[in-house]
């Protein structure tokens, strides 16, 4: 397990009152990850705008040139956009940009006219490569170190989640048909004498078939931090989400981006002095708590 854990969040849809930091459609993290006195720093989603995320990284003092691996949770352009500017800002060779294997695919919408919402040109597979990427892409779990892992593809058990937004993809027959966002991973962290944080993009996967899918039997879960997206779900689909992430008795849930106000809103009913809002430059920090019979070292 890890010993701590810093999440900043380099890029969202808004910014703190009176913050000198830039806000933008879209979202990402920053990942400080400390075990054994070795500490990994992962880049999680790059937004939409890289000149914006360029400036909050150096308004927070973020080390970007020392990335260990970049993480992107799903293809959309607000989470993708700009990944070759930010690779060869960061400069280094065969740096491990880890996603599903279906990242790179047509990914569009029909309403209000048709318009690609995937990854776009100039951030394709052989851009990034060539700015320095070494592509990993599976749809299984993969560890980044112990106590930090990707979840990988999150199987869908829950009866009132969706995709969220009507998406359409073309098959390898060149078929058109509904794209479910099987691409949609999230992160666990572990922490010693915590438990378990979830930091995910946007939870097309549904956030509670997530939390099933990344927890252990009996886990404790510590914290949910990113975007939810329950911005155009219905009241009732907001009110069993809100349910459903009781049980799981979180100590933190920290929803922005595509949330939504009124899932903003049933949450903070929910969880009151448990919730909390992100933005350009939030940080949450998570450190291990001694266990029972645990002594000084």
């Amino acid at each position: 397990m890890l010993d701590s854990l810093k999440v900043t969040v380099l890029a969202e849809d808004s910014v703190p009152y009176e913050s000198p930091l830039l806000g933008q459609h879209g979202v990402s993290f920053w990942l400080e990850a400390e075990r054994h006195g070795h500490v990994r720093r992962i880049l999680v989603d790059v937004g939409q705008n890289p000149d914006a995320l360029f400036f909050n990284i150096e308004h927070l003092g973020i080390p970007l040139k020392e990335t260990d691996a970049i993480v992107i949770t799903h293809c959309h352009y607000d989470h993708t956009r700009g990944l070759a500017k930010i690779l060869n800002a960061i400069g280094k060779k065969d740096l491990p940009v880890i996603a599903h294997p279906s990242l790179f695919r047509l990914n569009f919408i029909s309403e209000p006219f048709f318009r690609h919402v995937g990854v776009m040109q100039g951030d394709e597979a052989d851009d990034l490569r060539k700015a320095g990427a070494e592509l990993v892409l599976t749809g299984d779990p993969l560890q980044l170190m112990p106590g930090l892992s990707t979840t990988g593809e999150v199987p869908r058990v829950t009866d009132f989640e969706e995709v969220g937004i009507s998406l359409s993809t073309v098959t390898e027959n060149v078929a058109v048909e509904k794209d479910l966002m099987k691409d949609d991973i999230a992160l666990t962290a572990r922490i010693r004498g915590l438990g378990a944080v979830v930091v995910t993009g946007c939870s097309h996967a549904g956030i509670i078939n997530i939390l099933r899918h990344s927890l252990r039997e009996d886990e404790k879960l510590e914290a949910v931090i990113g975007g939810l997206h329950l911005v155009e779900a219905s009241e009732e689909r907001i009110r069993k989400t809100a349910a459903a992430l009781e049980e799981f008795s979180p100590s933190l849930v920290a929803a922005g981006h595509c949330t939504g106000f009124r899932a903003q809103w049933t949450m903070h009913g929910a969880f009151r002095e448990k919730f909390a809002l992100m933005s350009s430059g939030t940080v949450f920090q998570f450190r291990a708590q001694k266990q029972e019979g645990e002594g000084t070292q």
